[in-house]
């Protein structure tokens, strides 16, 4: 008896110990019971528009912000988003569509957010986010109260990708691509596809963010637009200066941004005309960059060799066969010297709006600590000077193959 007295007490104290442990997920919320928001677009309001703001949040309009924002939700509608592919296209009927969008009106993006909340019957969910997307006038103000907002939610994925649109952010909620059942998973997947096929660096959201708070560095984001309602078309890099949206680049300038970075593999084709030979068209397959950084009569100066390689795509508009390793490097000479001229153009409009996106800044820092501790003590010093930096490009393109002929 006295023998099974401590065994029953080492067993009472297993269990009382285990009993926490074997409790399951008593606070389960099955995930049907939860409303995925899978997109969000982000507008400016309209002063007539502001008038119709429920008070959710606030009591009464005085003494608040005077603009207000629209949050348009993509939320995904249980047992309805495909899991593999499938035919294309929703059905024009409401009923059968993958996704719920929701819009609602808030002073700021945490308002917005519970006015959402107010109108949903299910808890909100971040955790599948992938895809945000800002107006060109809501990334041209004070984005702090947006990054605040993003950051410190713990739902925000850092490979969430953050768009700015040319017109209307809310558009792109509605798009009906053929190719995919769920506009935001398009949207995802093209994004990604541009990266992996070298036509646009890989830049999610916390990209972003670690460029913003960079003091040799300026963020830049996509900058996207609609073609024939459905299409969506990356026309550029939108770039920032001071926390603010600055300026655009061109389709074909992000191809020039990604050689002076350096960034694999290549993608982008370009079609030019050269002096003796006609119009030809290159494909870039391989990119490489060596940069080299000193301090000239008391500025910085960097230098950039730019070593692509690609292939000959086509040739017309003239009668002269390219047939000889001579002709390829008149081609190579005219190349170069044509889009080093894109290059240089590149880097002049953002020194005149003092936004290095090239990180010419955090070089200067790293190889030239002195100078760095002794004229930039704010993100706003190096902005000013990056203006008046000496900057000197040389490009190298090498023809690997001209495809396939006629003998």
């Amino acid at each position: 008896m006295n023998k099974c007295l401590p065994r029953s007490l080492a067993l009472f104290i297993l269990l009382a110990v285990a009993a926490p442990l074997l409790s399951g997920c008593w606070d389960q919320v099955e995930i049907e019971d939860r409303a995925l928001v899978l997109g969000l677009s982000i507008d400016k309001v309209s002063a007539e528009e502001a008038q119709q703001e429920e008070k959710v949040t606030h009591i009464r309009n005085d003494n608040l912000p005077a603009e207000m924002i629209t949050v348009t939700a993509q939320i995904a509608v249980p047992g309805r988003v495909p899991l593999g592919p499938g035919s294309g296209g929703s059905s024009s009927d409401g009923k059968v569509s993958p996704v719920w969008v929701v819009s609602v009106r808030g002073i700021s993006l945490d308002d917005a957010m519970n006015n959402l909340q107010q109108q949903i019957a299910d808890p909100r969910y971040l955790v599948h986010l992938r895809i945000i997307i800002i107006s060109e006038d809501i990334a041209r103000g004070n984005l702090e109260e947006l990054n605040d907002y993003l950051r410190r939610n713990p739902e925000i994925r850092r490979r969430t990708w953050l768009l700015v649109s040319e017109g209307r952010a809310s558009d792109f909620m509605d798009v009906n691509p053929p190719l995919q059942r769920v506009p935001t998973l398009y949207i995802l997947s093209m994004m990604e596809k541009s990266v992996s096929s070298g036509k646009f660096p890989r830049d999610y959201i916390g990209t972003f963010w670690s460029a913003h708070t960079k003091w040799g560095q300026s963020a830049y984001l996509p900058y996207v637009a609609l073609r024939n309602k459905d299409n969506i078309l990356i026309k550029g890099l939108a770039y920032f200066s001071g926390g603010k949206l600055v300026n655009k680049t061109e389709p074909i300038e992000i191809g020039g941004f990604m050689a002076m970075q350096g960034m694999d593999p290549g993608g982008y084709s370009t079609l030019f005309k050269t002096k003796e030979l006609g119009i030809v068209m290159t494909k870039i397959n391989e990119r490489f960059t060596r940069t080299r950084s000193t301090i000239k009569n008391g500025k910085p100066h960097l230098s950039y060799q730019v070593f692509l390689e690609g292939d000959l795509d086509e040739h017309y508009g003239s009668n002269i066969p390219v047939n000889s390793s001579g002709k390829l490097r008149e081609i190579e000479r005219d190349f170069e010297e044509q889009i080093q001229s894109v290059l240089t153009g590149l880097v002049k409009k953002t020194q005149k709006d003092h936004s290095d996106i090239f990180g010419m800044g955090e070089m200067i820092r790293s190889h030239h600590p002195a100078y760095w501790k002794e004229h930039i003590h704010d993100k706003s010093d190096w902005e000013n000077l990056y203006s008046s930096i000496d900057v000197d490009i040389k490009m190298s393109l090498h023809i690997r193959r001209v495809g396939l002929k006629d003998q």
